[in-house]
């Protein structure tokens, strides 16, 4: 199902398109655990459905926050600035060997 589709639905139509869907997602599981399943890509193409589903009922619940929280003011931002922090030089291999025969004897 293409996102079109989906946004010109009605948020109860989708919902109630979306337990449809879980419910049918369910079903697959079951048929691929008993490997009776024909199309295993019907599990993938049933998620990303679902997925689409709750991506747009999330988008309106937060359009609809939105309208309410436009009367709110909003927090001023505060700008950070970034410390650059010094280099270090690099040791090689060589150099901490050198280093622990000198200390050891």
């Amino acid at each position: 199902m293409k996102i079109k589709e989906i946004r010109d639905k009605q948020t109860a139509a989708i919902e109630l398109e979306t337990k449809d869907l879980q419910k049918h997602l369910f079903d697959l599981r079951t048929q691929a655990v008993t490997e009776k399943l024909e199309n295993p890509s019907l599990l993938r193409k049933t998620r990303k459905d679902i997925a689409r589903m709750k991506t747009i009922l999330r988008e309106r619940q937060l359009a609809e926050k939105n309208g309410q929280a436009k009367k709110q003011p909003q927090k001023p931002t505060v700008k950070v600035k970034k410390v650059k922090r010094p280099k270090l030089p690099r040791t090689t291999k060589s150099q901490g060997k050198k280093e622990r025969r000198s200390t050891s004897k």
